[in-house]
C-alpha cells in the first residue's frame, strides 16, 4: 500500500489497544464501519496478533490494517503473517528493516531532530512524533517543520479531538489517536460511545482537510 498517500488523504490513524481480544476485534470493525480508513492494532494489546488476523478476515484484503508497537524483526514478521499491511513503531529499531524486507511501509516513531535525520536513512514512509504531548505539543511540531518542511509528521500520544485540530492546523499530515477515541471499547466497553467519538473526530479531521484544500 501507499502509506504516504493514505495518511495525506485520510489524516487519521485510529489506534486500538485492548485487554479483551473479542472486544478489540469489534472495536476495529466498528471504527471501519464509521469510516475510519487507517486502523492500527498495537502489539502491546492482549492477543494482538489474533486480533489483526481476525479483523483482516472480516475487513477483506483491501482495507488498510496496521500493526503498532513493532519493536523487533520478529514483531514485523508476526504482524505480516497475521495480515498487517503497514507497521508502526515507537522508535527506530530492527522492526523497520524487517518490515521493509517484507514490503510493509513503516510509520516510524521519532522525537528529536537527530532521530528525524536517522529515520531518513531507514527509508520510512512517515514519521510518528511520539510521545507528542510530552514533546511539546503542536508548538513542537510547528518548530520541527521549520528545518524539516517536507517530512510527513503524524503526532501520537495525548491526542484528543481538540489537539487533533491543533496538530493538523500546525502542519501535521495526520494524527494518531488511541484512548481518547477508543476509550474502553477494546476492553469490553460499549460501542455506542465509540461511534459517537468517532463521528466527532472524523468531523474535526474533515474540517481541517477542507481548510487545507481551500488554502
Amino acid at each position: 500500500m501507499d502509506l504516504r498517500a493514505a495518511l495525506a488523504a485520510h489524516r487519521l490513524v485510529a489506534i486500538v489497544r485492548g485487554t479483551d481480544p473479542e472486544a478489540a476485534v469489534r472495536t476495529v470493525l466498528t471504527l471501519a464501519e464509521e469510516g475510519v480508513e487507517l486502523i492500527e492494532v498495537s502489539l502491546s494489546g492482549t492477543d494482538a496478533l489474533s486480533v489483526i488476523e481476525r479483523a483482516r478476515k472480516e475487513l477483506g484484503p483491501d482495507r488498510p490494517l496496521g500493526a503498532g508497537t513493532v519493536l523487533t524483526a520478529e514483531d514485523a514478521r508476526a504482524a505480516h503473517r497475521a495480515g498487517a499491511d503497514f507497521a508502526v513503531t515507537p522508535a527506530l529499531g530492527d522492526g523497520i528493516s524487517e518490515a521493509h524486507r517484507l514490503q510493509l511501509p513503516v510509520l516510524a516513531g521519532v522525537m528529536t531532530p537527530t532521530e528525524i535525520l536517522a529515520a531518513r536513512g531507514h527509508g520510512v514512509a512517515a514519521l510518528k512524533i511520539f510521545p507528542a504531548a510530552q514533546a511539546g505539543g503542536p508548538a513542537y511540531l510547528k518548530a520541527l517543520r521549520g528545518p524539516f518542511p517536507d517530512e510527513l509528521f503524524v503526532p501520537v500520544g495525548g491526542v484528543d479531538a481538540v489537539a487533533a485540530r491543533e496538530y493538523l492546523d500546525a502542519g501535521a499530515t495526520a494524527v494518531g489517536v488511541g484512548s481518547p477515541l477508543v476509550g474502553d471499547a477494546a476492553d469490553g466497553g460499549g460501542l455506542t460511545a465509540l461511534r459517537e467519538r468517532t463521528r466527532a473526530l472524523l468531523t474535526v479531521v474533515g474540517e481541517a482537510s477542507a481548510v487545507r484544500e481551500v488554502s
